[in-house]
Order: structure tokens, then sequence, then C-alpha cells
């Protein structure tokens, strides 16, 4: 299946409404929401040569790897996400269950599950530390209170200026005052054990900062999101994509891949389109930006446009995510005769998060502070199907993007000795590390390969790599212009920095932004149905935004 017109081949035919730079999880569905809810034909511009960003996957001849999407939390028919889900993919996209044990942490030699369901994941914590009840169903609280809070805080994002500052302080308030403390202040507040701390706080890697560092909030978010229990995309996170696409096209839009943007252009103060990189001009009375804030307001924006509205220093208070490496890993036996089961591992090194990860970014030699162990061939049913008589496996770890940083203007496989010993030193680590845990894999690796942060900024375009967009420190939180509708007028912004980190996150940031342009709530915007199961065309809520036949046309 082809989801992309290939921009070099094919260019670009017909005229748009809207303009969606990027097709990563919220640029798809921002596009696809517009599409069924607004009747808008929107066009997609995608830089990469395959849609999706950190849901698409990888390949090589037999194998096939996601490359972001690890497992999705949430997705039981009747929750919201699940409903998002089943809007943008017009119910195409199915899911398979990865059972009661969604992650195992593996600290030293000691090992705990995180069970699915609440009191699962209670009961099982106060069997691992009986001591500790008291900790653990205060904890669980404020776990839940962040979940309840979460709401008036990211609806303030979609008020007018006007009610944002009247009334935006008070939806904001309850959520920032555990926003504003570390993971680590409030676990320890809750428990002076230095183990309960560090097995509560093992997924940091899912946000991407050690607890002494990363905001409560999106901790508690995480927790939350995987509290019941998690799931895989049957056919593979590719299938995230193909299901979206065709949402798009049936209302007249189109994706194309290998179209990268050079800058938005902008006339009388105003996003009137895009400049691409051949130099050609795509028009549209709406634009919005999924590659990022970094990238959008670094580059695709220029410096006058952002000093006439006060941009400047706001882009200076936040700092983008860790940056990291993947192993990707391939066996010519199946999944099911390897042994390899559906949970996912975190392996970490005893002692303390926060110290490790400081070590490990100072020194390379230092051991990983985690190794991430995915096992997408075991969770997902269709995969025999498609490559039978094989599996994969994938090792995420920390790769802090200084180290390769001297090579970042060089291209690849023509990086040199240096870089090459490097990430062969790293692969040793990560492959130990399954080794560990999976002795059986030991001697039976058919093909490996190590995707480092220079591969992440090669292929979506994020200059330093990082993985979860901008840093969820408490810092972050407090930002009130990280919302989808820019002071600029005519540009909005989408994914994971107008919401948070993850699938869920830059699913949630998308829908955020296909509200703020049409001018209704969620809840309205996924209820009304119009014929054919497309929705009645709406005017998106843009100031003095031309009709369609007006200012709109192909390069």
């Amino acid at each position: 299946m082809t989801l992309g017109r290939n921009y070099k081949r094919y260019g670009i035919d017909g005229t748009y409404d809207a303009i969606v730079i990027g097709s990563g999880m919220g640029g798809l569905t921002t596009a696809s929401l517009l599409a069924r809810h607004g009747r808008l034909r929107v066009l997609v511009l995608e830089r990469h040569y395959e849609v999706g960003g950190f849901t698409h996957t990888f390949r090589r001849p037999g194998y096939e790897w996601d490359v972001g999407v690890h497992y999705v939390g949430q997705t039981k028919p009747g929750a919201p996400l699940r409903r998002l889900f089943d809007d943008v993919t017009a119910g195409q996209l199915q899911w398979a269950d990865m059972g009661p044990v969604y992650d195992e942490i593996v600290i030293g030699r000691d090992r705990y599950e995180l069970r699915a369901g609440y009191r699962n994941f209670r009961d099982t914590m106060i069997g691992y530390f009986p001591k500790e009840r008291g900790a653990i169903d205060e904890y669980l609280r404020l776990v839940r209170q962040c979940s309840r809070w979460v709401g008036p805080y990211f609806a303030e994002k979609l008020l007018p200026d006007f009610l944002s500052r009247t009334v935006g302080a008070s939806l904001r308030h309850p959520l920032l005052r555990l926003a504003r403390r570390t993971t680590r202040e409030v676990l320890e507040s809750l428990t002076d054990d230095p183990r309960l701390i560090a097995v509560l706080s093992a997924q940091y890697g899912d946000y991407g900062l050690p607890p002494s560092q990363s905001s409560f909030f999106i901790h508690a978010m995480v927790v939350q999101h995987y509290m019941g229990g998690a799931a895989y995309p049957v056919g593979g996170s590719a299938r995230i994509a193909e299901t979206i696409v065709p949402v798009i096209r049936a209302a007249g839009g189109q994706v194309v891949t290998s179209a990268g943007v050079e800058h938005i252009v902008f006339e009388d103060g105003r996003a009137v389109g895009v400049c691409m990189a051949d130099g050609a001009v795509q028009r549209a009375p709406l634009i919005v930006s999924g590659a990022g804030v970094g990238t959008t307001y670094g580059s695709l924006v220029p410096a006058s446009i952002l000093r006439e509205h006060g941009m400047t220093e706001a882009i200076t208070a936040v700092e983008p995510s860790v940056s990291h490496a993947t192993l990707y890993l391939g066996f010519d036996e199946t999944a099911e005769q390897l042994g390899l089961g559906k949970r996912n591992i975190w392996v970490h090194a005893p002692g303390d998060h926060d110290t490790n990860f400081a070590r490990f970014v100072d020194d390379p030699s230092a051991p990983l502070p985690f190794a991430y162990l995915s096992f997408a061939s075991a969770k997902d049913p269709d995969f025999t199907r498609r490559h039978p008589g094989r599996a994969t496996v994938e090792v995420v770890a920390l790769a802090p993007y200084q180290w390769f940083e001297p090579w970042q203007d060089t291209r690849w496989k023509r990086r040199g000795d240096d870089y090459d010993a490097l990430k062969r030193d790293l692969s040793d680590k990560m492959l130990e590390a399954l080794f560990e845990e999976c002795p059986q894999l030991r001697g039976k690796v058919a093909y490996q390969e190590l995707s480092s942060p220079l591969s992440t900024r090669h292929f979506c375009n994020f200059g330093r790599g990082e993985l979860y967009g901008l840093a969820h420190t408490p810092k972050r939180f407090e930002q009130r212009w990280l919302r989808p509708k820019t002071p600029i007028p005519g540009l909005y912004l989408t994914g994971a920095d107008v919401s948070t980190a993850g699938v869920g996150g830059a699913l949630f940031g998308g829908a955020m932004t296909a509200t703020a342009v049409l001018g209704r709530s969620l809840r309205t915007v996924l209820a009304r149905r119009g014929p054919g199961g497309l929705h009645r065309r709406v005017e998106p809520q843009v100031e003095a935004m031309p009709r369609r036949s007006a200012g709109i046309h192909a390069p």
C-alpha cells in the first residue's frame, strides 16, 4: 500500500483548505479530524519518504521493526483514547492486548511486575513492599488526582485569549501544584525507601527524564495511561498511518512524502503558505505545524515574526528532550520458538536512577542507566503472517546527543572509524543487557543495526535528535504559550509539544488542535456525524479566513 504521493516525482496537484507540516501522530490526527469533522481538504507534507513519524516501521529484507510505538494504554473499547483512535482511523485500527503484565522492572537481581488494573497494581506493589502500604496508597491517590485535574488544565489551552486571562489560572492551578514538583520530590515526600522510589519511577524512559528532573505530572500521566493495561497495533505500528491516510483522502486531501518545507510563508504578518525545499510555494489559508516547537520557531518562522509577537524569549524557556539509540535485531526463528513474551522489560543498573543517568551522560564508558527491551513480533498476532519463521527485538537506551554532535554534518555510512567505534561499543552494551535477560538469544542474532540520535535528526528533523519533543520538566508545564493556536495569525501547532509525551500525548495534541481550528469542544466534534460517516463542512475558526476560492493555488 502506497501511503504518500512522492513530491519529487509527482509534485502537488489541487487546492487545499489547510496545510499540515509533518505526518507524525499529531499531524495525522489533526488532518483526519479536520477532514472528518470539518470536511476540509488537507495537504499533509512529510519530508521523510515514509509516512507516520515515530509511528512508521523500519524494514530490512525479511524483517521489520517499530521505531517509536512499543505499547499504548487506554485502548479498551469505550476508553477516551480508544474512541479518538477509532474516529481518526474510521474504526479500522485493531489492537492486541499485551496481557496482565505490561512492564517488568529489573533492578540488579530483583524483579517487579507492573500488572494491569488499579487493584492488581496496588496489591502487587504492597506484596513487594508490605511496610509501605500507606505510601503506595497515597502515591496512587496523587496519580489519580493528576488524572482528574488534567482536563481543566488542557481545556484552558483552548480558551480564547480574553477568557484565558480571566479564568485560566483557576483551571491551571490545581494541576500545577503537582506539576511544579519533580517526581523525586513527590516520591521522597511519601517514603524513605530508595528501592520503592526506584521501582515506582522505573518507567522514566517513557518520558525521558530521571526522577530529579521530570515533572511529577508527566510521571503520573504515564502511570495512569498504562494502569488499565497496554496493547499493540495489530499489523504493526505502520497500521496507524495506513488507517488514517484514507480518511484524509476521502475528504479530498492528500499526504505527500519527500516534501521538505523550507519555511512558512507570511504576508502582512499572516501565515499563508509554505515554501518547499525546491523553492515552490504552496498556499492555504490555514497552516498547522507538527514539526515540533523547536523546528517551527527555530527555522520555519522568520525571527522578525517571532519578535513581532514577543515569542523570542518564550522559546528559550523550554529545552529539547533526551535523545536515544535503538538496536534493531532480527532472528531466524519465531517469537514463540525463541520463548519471547509480550511484556516489555526495563533493565536498570542497581542504585539511584539520577546518579546512574548523570554518570552515563558524562562518561560513555559507564554502565547503561537502563535498557528497554521490546518484543514487537511477540505482541503482534499478524507478524508471523507477514514474516514467517522470523522474529524481531528492539533494545532502546539513552544516547546523549553531545556524544554524536561532532558527526552531525556528515553523511550516513560515511561518518568515520571513531563514530563506528562509538556505535559498536554502545551496541555491545545493549546486546549484553538483552542476553542477560534472554540468554536463549545469545548466538542467534541474524541481523543487527543501531540507530543513533543522528538518525532521528535526519529523518524527523529534530535538531538535537530528541525523542519526546520538549523536555517534560516542571518549567515546561508553566509555559502558557504552548497551546494549539499561536499568536501568529493563520498558524497553529499540533502534536506532543502542545500536550504530553508519547503516541497518546501526540494523538491528544492533534485533537486539541483540530478542536481549536473548528471552534467546538472535542466532545461535540466526536459526537456529530453526517452522511456517509463524514461530518458536514464546518468553517474553521481562523481569523479573517479567506474563502476557498481566494488565494489558494498549486505551485
